[in-house]
């Protein structure tokens, strides 16, 4: 007969934190490629409150290298994810902001910057830099990724320079290359990131990892 009271956290116990996941309200602004990622894998560690922040629709191509659903095409980015988090953890709550980040949204202290531009991330980070405890930055083009962690104010200059002006970032937007399985390495390794954060354990500020090449980098201190 199967046990129905076993925990179904208890093999990440030692991963992620239960005390200190409890409290938090997690941000995941853009929920393209790594934010629907980001926010299924959320969901499925247990957050139990997630906002999502995006004014995008499902549209076909986002089948393919985002992770969505044919029956969600047409719905709100914001919508669909939702429903499938809630499929993974019924107990918690998603609540959906259908726009673009506006510095007047309550985001909470953890924050996941999933957009696809520098002059957006510049923006959110101006916006919530003064107010944030933990702050993650996906970026990705083709099989290239990029993830900036911060966490003890004292990081908070080094990745200020990383937000160069718009003219320096390669052409394209972040995701206009992309793969289902980059997306999900990508989200992956912020999730650790953020495992990281919660055990009070240093963040890694700046980790690049090439697939092609097998190449991880992590950028000096």
């Amino acid at each position: 007969m199967t046990n129905k009271t076993v925990d179904r956290f208890q093999r990440q116990s030692g991963l992620v934190p239960a005390e200190r996941l409890s409290e938090i309200t997690a941000t995941v602004i853009g929920v393209g490629a790594i934010g629907r990622q980001v926010a299924l894998q959320l969901a499925a560690i247990g957050t139990p409150r997630i906002q999502l922040i995006d004014f995008d629709t499902v549209e076909l191509t986002n089948i393919t290298t985002q992770g969505y659903q044919v029956a969600d095409l047409g719905k709100y980015k914001t919508t669909a994810t939702r429903e499938a988090a809630e499929s993974l953890a019924s107990e918690i709550s998603v609540t959906e902001l259908q726009d673009r980040f506006r510095p007047r949204y309550n985001t909470g202290s953890v924050i996941f910057c999933c957009v696809d531009s520098i002059s957006a991330r510049e923006a959110i980070w101006r916006a919530i830099s003064a107010k944030c405890d933990f702050f993650v930055d996906g970026r990705m083009l083709g099989e290239v990724i990029r993830v900036l962690a911060i966490s003890p104010a004292e990081m908070m200059d080094y990745y200020e320079a990383t937000l160069f002006d718009q003219s320096e970032a390669h052409t394209g937007a972040c995701t206009a290359q992309s793969t289902i399985y980059t997306v999900n390495i990508a989200a992956g390794i912020m999730l650790h990131q953020f495992s990281r954060f919660l055990r009070r354990l240093p963040v890694d500020r700046d980790l690049s990892l090439n697939l092609l090449a097998s190449e991880l980098v992590l950028a000096p201190e």
